[in-house]
């Protein structure tokens, strides 16, 4: 049985979509079978594995909203299989308020998937509406990349309040898996600041694997690679192998 984890963060620009790709590919290499199902219309998870995005058919949109197969929507690629996204899934929202059983789209259409994978991994979009809600219903847990940054804890009480309503009312089997903190730099006091602030307030859920700035990790992307890949002894690679070491030791 597949684990399902939700990558969430309704804030943008933390890590979310370079955490879900990286930490996957890292994964892989540990030779876990890995699956990413982008849920961010944006769709840069897919363009993040190399995956042409405009091309895409069937992508998940027609998986959750037009009942096209699962498995025809995955996409094998050398650092792990993607269910691809684009911008047909910004329409999505609308069209989900009049369907019966919203919520639960996502989490029956990747149902037959369970047996396939160790994990799967769910890029959300930075926003708490409802596609974010089906990835909290699909998923058994959640890790939350969290920015050092000064902003970093703003909005987080949303997501877990959010996250209690979704466990008491949708999906009790919900947990917080882990806490990742990205945009690390050990030379500020302020990154330093952010992550004891952090870890106060997720007592024992921040991985001690940290992020860090790093270009690398930010050129990647635009080659269509994750970073373990386009260079893999980079910081951000190493950050990347010890993150997936430490999250498969904890499971």
């Amino acid at each position: 049985m597949a684990k399902t984890v939700a990558i969430v963060n309704q804030k943008g620009g933390v890590g979310k979509t370079t955490t879900c790709v990286n930490l996957a590919a890292a994964l892989h290499d540990l030779g876990k079978r890995v699956l990413v199902c982008d849920f961010d219309p944006q769709g840069n998870a897919t363009s993040g594995f190399g995956v042409d995005k405009t091309t895409l058919s069937p992508s998940v949109y027609e998986a959750i909203i037009g009942g096209a197969p699962i498995r025809k929507a995955v996409v094998s690629t050398q650092w792990g299989d993607v269910i691809g996204a684009n911008k047909s899934l910004a329409g999505a929202t609308v069209e989900l308020i009049g369907m019966a059983d919203r919520e639960h789209l996502l989490k029956n259409a990747l149902a037959p998937l369970d047996g396939d994978y160790d994990y799967i991994f769910i890029d959300c979009p930075p926003s708490l509406e409802l596609l974010t809600l089906n990835a909290l219903c699909a998923a058994q847990a959640i890790l939350v990349p969290v920015q050092c940054e000064y902003y970093a804890l703003e909005g987080l009480s949303d997501l877990l309040t959010t996250v209690r309503i979704v466990k008491r009312s949708l999906n009790p089997q919900l947990a917080l898996m882990g806490v990742v903190l990205t945009m690390y730099d050990g030379r500020t006091h302020l990154s330093m600041q952010v992550a004891e602030e952090v870890k106060r307030f997720f007592p024992g859920k921040v991985y001690a694997s940290v992020i860090p700035r790093n270009v690398r990790l930010s050129e990647a992307p635009s080659h269509g690679k994750p970073v373990l890949s386009y260079d893999p002894w980079s910081r951000g690679a190493n950050a990347y192998k010890s993150l997936a070491q430490e999250l498969a030791a904890r499971e």
